[in-house]
């Protein structure tokens, strides 16, 4: 019985991961994140996203443990989870690798360069 119930959560998680990434605004954001944790702000900024859409999808991401995140002041930052990517390291390369494809991501890097200037979280 007890090894149903792990069996049933391991699957459970799984779900949940790929639940989390088969939205194209959270790969959008992943392929953002990839490299640098981001404010909140910085990533409506860059994907043109409203507060509370932005909000709802780093809420999934999180919640499926693929993103961490902490507060600084008034800002929260977010970035790539590292027990997720420790332990999910063949999926982890494999975006790597994929989310440059998007074919938003050149845009989306570019718009990110342009935000990071800014200093947006500074101002």
């Amino acid at each position: 019985m007890y090894e149903h119930i792990r069996i049933s959560w391991e699957v459970k998680i799984v779900v949940n991961i790929f639940k989390a990434l088969s939205d194209e605004t959270r790969l959008r954001i992943l392929s953002l994140i990839c490299n640098v944790e981001m404010c909140v702000c910085e990533i409506e900024k860059c994907l043109n996203l409203t507060q509370s859409n932005a909000s709802r999808h780093l809420t999934a991401l999180k919640n499926s443990g693929i993103l961490s995140s902490y507060k600084q002041a008034q800002w929260t930052y977010y970035r790539v989870n590292d027990k997720f990517k420790l332990e999910n390291n063949e999926l982890w390369e494999y975006l790597q690798h994929k989310l440059k494809q998007i074919p938003t991501y050149q845009i989306d890097s570019e718009q990110y360069q342009k935000c990071n200037e800014q200093n947006l979280c500074n101002n």
